[in-house]
């Protein structure tokens, strides 16, 4: 995402900095929009002499459909009743959470071992930092990211931050079929 953000910066800085007078706002922003225009339907896949890229290098920004079909399941989750969320899932399930465990199974088994955990907290309040909906070109797979913070008390009042940051997978339905969780404690105050 570096490279990205530092390659249209380049681009913006050589628009404005053109020899062409006759060039104003109007013409940097039209070049800014193509160049962000042409990366996403030509991506190149990035290059490393260093290191064996074992999944894919070669990502565009995706349509905001996935992304916003994981908001929904966060505020499900802090909502505590999870039958709302069947419908977002595949009919198979792979979740890899934080802890090192992993949930794989019928969507209905996920939905349920997932509703018998959200049912041992008392609340959670999640906070989103940033999300967004990516694609694999090669891979031809659909994924949203997110980062945040999840707030959660549990039945006897203790009360317990972190961050997450999840990345998960939709198949060509919208529904999702793969999720990885990172997580880490939030400074105590």
């Amino acid at each position: 995402m570096k490279k990205i953000l530092a390659f249209m910066a380049v681009g913006l800085l050589a628009a404005c900095t053109s020899n062409d007078s006759s060039k104003n706002a109007t013409s940097a922003s039209d070049s800014t929009n193509s160049t962000m225009s042409s990366m996403s339907t030509m991506p190149a896949a990035i290059q490393s002499p260093d290191y064996k890229i074992g999944y894919s290098s070669n990502f565009v920004m995706d349509d905001p459909k996935n992304a916003e079909s994981l908001l929904k399941l966060w505020k499900v989750w802090d909502d505590g009743d999870l039958s709302k969320a069947k419908d977002f899932f595949a009919d198979t399930v792979t979740l890899h959470f934080s802890d090192g465990r992993t949930m794989t199974g019928p969507r209905d088994s996920i939905v349920a071992g997932g509703q018998k955990a959200r049912t041992a907290l008392g609340t959670s309040v999640s906070s989103v930092d940033a999300i967004m909906a990516v694609k694999s070109t090669d891979k031809n797979e659909h994924w949203a990211l997110i980062w945040g913070m999840e707030k959660d008390t549990d039945a006897k009042g203790k009360a317990d931050s972190s961050y997450l940051q999840e990345t998960w997978r939709f198949n060509n339905n919208g529904q999702a079929d793969l999720m990885y969780q990172y997580r880490h404690a939030a400074p105590k105050k």
